[in-house]
């Protein structure tokens, strides 16, 4: 198994060792898969290139318990909504699956005829020293499209030593191999938005109204064809910052790329990214585009919001999600009238981090990297917060609060981004906060009043 290199980056402000000796960027340790592996990492980057076929090299259930669990959407192909396997059994534990792996890429080929194969290696098919490497060589030989490995097996690291594995891949064998049929001065490059819940379709008709043409998308309803021609993107936006940094600095080292790290939620924060993409291009035509949308879009917005204002204001709030959303629902919460008590920050990078510690400074509010149901819950009760904003994972912690929730992770159905999203996001949270269920559910049972 030939993981890809991921090399320290010394473009990074956090490269060196904090002062009392402890490297500020901790190597994930193997086994660290609490909230996701490596093998689901490398997933949530590659999976929404929706033409190309992925193909788990594993037993049936490391693809059946995560496939399809993201709420990643595309306009192109269907075929990344199909999981592949190559049914690994004890014969194939014991006498290997190499043929095996190579017959199913040779299957898929004939069946689908997809752009490109991703294979991925798990932690049973890695142990038992399956070479997929050698494999994808020899059924790109065979086939004439890309076969390309994917050594991320979930107990090399966490999910998001996952995520860099897979950006790694994809700036090893998939970009800067293929031409544009047609380029321009404005072409772009959004890198760590993977479209969950179509974030990115409310964000590319205000690029384009700009004047400013998405080149690539990385990966977020994507196609494999565009990925390959990335290195021409005149800039690149990094949207999840955990994610795929790296990969952001490595194609500026390579390409000459000048990137810059955003979110799209919240009027202020989209309108930033657009005006740096702006600076980025050095085209005044498309800054005074820019500034009219701008002035046009949060008009509307703050007009569409006007009925959901007044019941938000003053609400309190806790967010504990990762990465970008640890920062950028705080800005996001606040332009609705509402008070953030405080943030979790156990995914973030030290950039999110350090942008939390900032807006927060001067204040009390709560940064919580590590935190078990019992902890959130009486900072809940602590703060008493009016609504708990958060993954999955804690639904069930906010249930045994009866404290409103709303869902903002991967499995959400709703979009958030652009100006649209914080629309979407007032509405879900005034109908969550103003359901008449959670009064009755903290309410004091009949048979536990007391008597008269």
């Amino acid at each position: 198994m030939l993981t890809p290199a991921i090399a320290p980056d010394t473009q990074c402000d956090h490269h060196t060792a904090t002062p009392d000796g402890k490297p500020r960027c901790v190597k994930p340790t193997p086994g660290a898969a609490a909230g996701g592996c490596a093998f689901d990492g490398a997933q949530i980057v590659l999976v929404p290139i929706a033409d190309a076929a992925h193909l788990v090299h594993s037993p049936a259930t490391c693809i059946g318990n995560s496939w399809n669990n993201r709420g990643t959407r595309s306009s192109h192909s269907a075929l990344y909504r199909q999981g592949f396997t190559t049914d690994m059994d004890e014969l194939d534990i014991v006498f290997g699956a190499e043929s095996k792996l190579l017959a199913a890429t040779l299957e898929l080929h004939q069946r689908y005829s997809p752009p490109a194969i991703f294979v991925y290696s798990t932690c049973v098919s890695a142990m038992t020293g399956e070479d997929i490497d050698a494999v994808c060589r020899e059924a790109t030989s065979e086939t004439g499209i890309p076969v390309i490995p994917v050594n991320s097996p979930g107990f090399i690291g966490s999910k998001n030593y996952g995520n860099k594995v897979a950006g790694q891949t994809l700036l090893q064998h998939v970009i800067g191999t293929g031409i544009p049929t047609s380029r321009t001065s404005t072409d772009v490059a959004i890198t760590a938005e993977y479209n969950i819940a179509g974030e990115l379709w409310r964000i590319e008709p205000l690029l384009e109204e700009a004047g400013i043409r998405l080149l690539s998308r990385i990966t977020g309803d994507a196609t494999y064809h565009e990925i390959t021609w990335a290195h021409y993107a005149r800039a690149n936006m990094v949207v999840c910052s955990r994610a795929l940094v790296d990969m952001a600095r490595s194609m500026e080292q390579r390409y000459g790329i000048p990137y810059f790290e955003g979110s799209f939620y919240g009027m202020g924060q989209t309108g930033e990214a657009l005006r740096h993409f702006a600076r980025l291009l050095a085209d005044d035509e498309i800054s005074r585009r820019i500034e009219q949308i701008i002035a046009r879009e949060e008009a509307r917005t703050r007009q569409e919001l006007a009925p959901y204002l007044p019941v938000l204001k003053g609400k309190k709030a806790f967010i504990y999600s990762g990465g970008v959303k640890s920062w950028s629902m705080v800005h996001q919460l606040e332009e609705l009238g509402m008070e953030v008590i405080g943030s979790g920050i156990r995914k973030s990078s030290e950039e999110d981090i350090e942008r939390l510690r900032q807006h927060f400074e001067g204040t009390q509010k709560v940064l919580l990297e590590k935190g078990d149901g019992a902890l959130m819950l009486d900072l809940l009760k602590r703060e008493d917060a009016d609504v708990f904003i958060a993954g999955s994972r804690n639904m069930y912690t906010a249930m045994k609060g009866r404290y409103p929730y709303v869902d903002v992770n991967q499995e959400r159905i709703h979009s958030y981004a652009g100006y649209d999203g914080l629309i979407t996001l007032a509405q879900d949270l005034v109908h969550t906060m103003s359901s008449p269920i959670f009064k009755l559910a903290r309410s004091t049972a009949p048979w536990e009043q007391k008597q008269a």
